[in-house]
């Protein structure tokens, strides 16, 4: 059988791969704080004897992550932020590990627990930040988080916390399939210079027009590199029928 086929099937694979890849992009357009995935493509020559190198393999994988900041987003909530410039928001993954994210739409559950609209808890510089009823919550630029208790003046902020802001660099963070980032040596250090802004968030770095095309162009791959096995196929019972017939 032409090994033209197992090339054929292979890129089969890697476009679905591909189209994986992208159409989860697209799928988190509106996420809030999402990075999007790159997807790169390599040839690798097929390793068939000495003779000429007729046939060539395309390995699609995902090699890296944008890490390009989404627009400010405004919405006017109290506990809604969204960090400026460089840096992350520290949190409790759904493993119960130390997970970073830049999504900023925050709030408290039933028990006093502040969380981002995924579910998982926001981390203090004291550890999980809880925060006890009160009239209203303030965050303030660098993170503080302050309290007015309940039936006090707008003069009596408490200061109950302060939000976890690590600096990392890209090659410091990996992102796992959840979405959230995680660090690839040892945990990014607190840096007090990061600052965030109330009433905003930051949406997603996705490019909804280029991804939509991506999905589109790797769907007529697909369906060329079907077309290919099939032409293989049917050339090789072509071949068979004529060694039928010489016999």
């Amino acid at each position: 059988m032409d090994r033209g086929l197992f090339v054929s099937m292979t890129g089969a694979v890697h476009n679905m791969h591909a189209q994986t890849v992208h159409s989860n992009n697209l799928a988190n357009a509106a996420t809030t704080g999402f990075r999007a995935d790159f997807v790169d493509a390599v040839s690798l020559a097929v390793k068939d004897g000495e003779g000429h190198k007729s046939r060539v393999y395309a390995v699609a994988h995902s090699p890296a992550t944008d890490f390009r900041k989404g627009s400010m987003q405004a919405t006017g909530r109290d506990l809604d932020i969204a960090i400026n410039g460089e840096g992350w928001l520290a949190v409790i993954g759904p493993n119960g590990e130390e997970a970073f994210t830049r999504a900023g739409s925050l709030h408290t559950d039933a028990f006093g627990a502040l969380r981002n609209e995924r579910g998982d808890q926001v981390l203090g510089n004291g550890g999980p930040v809880v925060i006890p009823e009160a009239e209203s919550i303030e965050i303030a630029t660098d993170g503080t988080i302050s309290v007015r208790a309940l039936g006090q003046g707008p003069e009596a902020l408490v200061e109950v916390d302060r939000l976890k802001l690590v600096a990392a660099a890209p090659g410091d963070l990996n992102k796992g399939v959840d979405g959230r980032f995680y660090a690839a040596g040892a945990p990014p250090s607190l840096d007090a210079n990061i600052r965030v802004s109330k009433g905003f968030v930051e949406s997603s770095n996705v490019n909804p027009v280029n991804e939509l095309t991506q999905v589109m162009s790797l769907a007529r791959q697909f369906e060329m590199q079907m077309k290919m096995m099939q032409t293989m196929s049917d050339t090789g019972d072509a071949s068979v029928r004529l060694l039928q017939v010489q016999a």
